[in-house]
């Protein structure tokens, strides 16, 4: 299964998917873990990890560590919107780490390189 990375900057987000050797690269980062953009193709970019969904849907969170699923009760955060202050509900979600079991990981650009990524990824695809 391979991985579709969705970068965003500013007002854009770019969907890119990953090649096998590729994400052998990005399997044991976590949530807030950057990473050079050369992995994936976008030379002189770094990129930081802000989340992800898993093969069933269910997004990654930030505090539940490792890659494995749970439920947890929670209050506010993804996948969850409370309807009256204080409700809380149990949800499945996943940890924070990159595993197999990851479809979609979201990332956000911190540093930019020289070429705009819209020239990098056209590139990229021809």
């Amino acid at each position: 299964m391979t991985f579709k990375i969705v970068i965003s900057d500013k007002e854009k987000s770019i969907q890119l998917e990953a090649d096998p050797s590729q994400e052998k690269k990005l399997i044991g980062l976590a949530i807030g873990d950057e990473f050079e953009g050369s992995i994936i193709g976008l030379k002189g970019y770094k990129l930081k990890i802000t989340g992800g969904s898993d093969k069933d849907g269910f997004p990654m969170r930030k505090d539940i560590p490792g890659p494995r699923r749970v439920r947890s009760l929670v209050s506010a955060g993804p996948d969850y919107r409370p309807k009256r202050k204080g409700e809380r509900r149990r949800k499945t979600l996943r940890g924070n780490v990159i595993s197999e079991d990851i479809v979609q990981i979201n990332t956000i650009v911190t540093k930019r390189g020289d070429k705009p990524l819209e020239e990098l990824i056209s590139a990229e695809e021809e």
